[in-house]
């Protein structure tokens, strides 16, 4: 439901890289590999990551779309090299090789593989797991730096937070003086993205538990973005309500089970008069009393902050794998096994970012406009109300 960018991703966990190209994004903007692998280091912390990411340092390539530090509204392409390649160019080779090479016949339950080759009439796991791994997001988070940068210049941020970690949970408040870029400043310290050392600890030893036993986790985290205008997205058709595309585009991410805006389902247990944000007006605009909207009524945003919640399942791929069957002998088995993180919660909660900043941009592009990001403020200080 992307209105005015379009972006694509290509590549597999373990070939030779991931590639990325995204389209429409205006000239002029300032953008420089150091500022998009600043984003692809956060997105590789976290306690519970596997061993992968102590063999990957990522940094993508700026390839094409920017000349002398700008983009040139053409479309920017990025490359991102897997180091882990040199490990695996037999398994993964493009080309034809002579010898043979074992395949993957053991589905894992919760995971793309017995779907995908039952789709795909593929008999080898392999050709489904290698593309349906979360490596790929890796490529997402470094276009939507872009993104992410168009936004700054407007003065949008975005930031995030972890809130629970299995049973662990952080009810700790968000300072309300504290802009998104602060918190992730703060909570980029913690090995699990929370606020609370206490629960923090907690958090940590519930992943150690699990890695322990062979098993995952999950957890829920919460993203927030602030400095938006009235009137991202629209109510006047299905696919331009801003809530409809943000929902589209997390839950497109690997192991995103649930979403919540606002209040989310804690607002069925809630009388009307309880839920929505009475208006008031202030120093010559208009206040909200409370924000259980999360940002958007009707489809727009109403230049409140936007606060979404979303869950990510415990990763499937497990050290003590759960019972399947093989495809080719149809026998029970253990499911196959392929080096796993713990829990990715933390790592979640960047991708999640990254995803809202991909559909900010698009909407913020869509309602303002411009072939320039002068363009762009301009048009923005004429008609954006806030």
């Amino acid at each position: 439901m992307m209105q005015r960018l379009k972006f694509l991703t290509a590549g597999e966990s373990h070939g030779k890289g991931l590639l990325g190209i995204i389209e429409g994004i205006p000239a002029g903007l300032e953008i420089s590999e150091d500022y998009i692998a600043y984003h692809l280091t956060r997105r590789q912390m976290g306690h519970g990551r596997g061993k992968r990411m102590q063999i990957e340092k990522d940094r993508a390539e700026i390839y094409c779309g920017v000349r002398h530090g700008k983009t040139l509204g053409s479309p920017v392409g990025l490359i991102l090299p897997n180091k882990d390649w040199e490990n695996w160019k037999k398994k993964m080779a493009i080309e034809p090789i002579n010898e043979e090479v074992t395949k993957v016949t053991l589905p894992r339950p919760g995971h793309a593989d017995l779907a995908g080759v039952q789709k795909f009439d593929f008999d080898d796991i392999r050709n489904v797991l290698e593309r349906s791994s979360a490596r790929e997001t890796a490529i997402r988070v470094a276009l939507a730096s872009i993104c992410r940068k168009l936004l700054k210049e407007v003065h949008i941020e975005v930031g995030s937070k972890v809130i629970q970690i299995h049973q662990i949970k952080d009810t700790s408040p968000l300072a309300q003086d504290m802009s998104p870029e602060e918190l992730n400043r703060l909570v980029d310290t913690s090995p699990v993205r929370c606020l609370n050392k206490d629960a923090e600890k907690k958090m940590v030893e519930a992943i150690d538990k699990a890695k322990n036993s062979g098993d995952s986790v999950g957890g829920i985290f919460e993203v927030i973005a602030t400095g938006l205008p009235y009137g991202l997205g629209s109510h006047t058709q299905w696919d331009r309500k801003l809530h409809a595309r943000i929902a589209e585009a997390l839950l497109s991410v690997n192991a995103f089970k649930g979403i919540e805006i606002g209040l989310g389902f804690a607002q069925a247990e809630k009388y009307g008069s309880e839920v929505h944000d009475e208006i008031g007006w202030e120093n010559g605009k208009y206040i909200r009393y409370s924000n259980n909207a999360g940002g958007i009524e009707g489809g727009m945003s109403n230049s409140q902050p936007i606060f979404i919640r979303c869950v990510m399942k415990p990763i499937p791929t497990l050290i003590k794998p759960l019972r399947s069957v093989d495809i080719k002998s149809k026998e029970a088995k253990l499911a196959h096994k392929e080096r796993t993180d713990s829990c990715a919660v933390p790592a979640a909660s960047i991708v999640a970012e990254s995803m809202l900043c991909f559909v900010l941009a698009d909407a913020l592009l869509e309602k303002f406009g411009g072939d320039t990001v002068e363009q762009l403020k301009a048009h923005m200080e004429a008609s954006a109300r806030y």
